[in-house]
């Protein structure tokens, strides 16, 4: 008998676990509206924050949404297989330095800006959209549309759209460019000069 009772308390407990697990993982939207709120609470602090300090908020934060790997992958398309392990070791650093210093630089200041959340809509490979608007007083907003990916740890972004334009696209047209005429270390140092002049602005 006591044996049934301790493998019944055992049963529940996993079906407690693996409820908590299920309802712990965060949708695709969840993690587009966590991010857009640690944006805003960093616009808020910006001025005081300054470049560093901002980065240093924003580094968890876009690094845990953002599947900057693969995004690292997409953005030298078939050329990334040519590359040795250690530059794609580098080519992941630098790349994830200059994601979070663009959002440092990008979002440095606050005038009452609130992020919208429009529609969410399944793409045919098992991603997601997540359509939304940033709201700026006295202007025209800005239509944010977040393509997701799922993992094994949950959704990431992959790619951002900001009014129609693709951010990876534009990337992966100036990188793939500069590889093949210049080579790894001219991309490196094009990278690295673009997070410093983030840095100074």
């Amino acid at each position: 008998m006591l044996r049934k009772i301790l493998l019944g308390i055992g049963f529940l407990a996993l079906l407690c676990v693996s409820s908590a697990g299920i309802a712990g993982e965060m949708t695709a939207r969840q993690v587009v509206e966590g991010f857009q709120n640690e944006l805003l609470d960093v616009m808020k602090q910006g001025k005081a924050l300054g470049f560093q300090g901002r980065y240093e908020k924003l580094d968890v934060a876009v690094k845990k949404s953002h599947d900057l790997p693969k995004i690292a992958r997409i953005v030298v398309g078939k050329q990334w297989e040519e590359l040795a392990p250690e530059q794609q070791s580098k080519l992941e650093e630098v790349f994830s330095k200059l994601s979070v210093s663009a959002y440092a630089h990008n979002f440095k200041d606050y005038s009452g800006e609130s992020f919208n959340f429009v529609s969410e809509e399944e793409t045919g490979r098992g991603g997601v959209v997540i359509h939304t608007n940033l709201l700026i007083p006295g202007e025209k907003d800005v239509k944010f549309d977040y393509m997701m990916k799922k993992k094994d740890d949950g959704w990431q972004i992959i790619n951002i759209i900001a009014d129609g334009v693709s951010d990876l696209a534009l990337k992966r047209s100036d990188y793939t460019n500069v590889l093949s005429r210049e080579g790894f270390d001219a991309l490196i140092a094009k990278i690295n000069e673009k997070i410093d002049s983030y840095a100074k602005q």
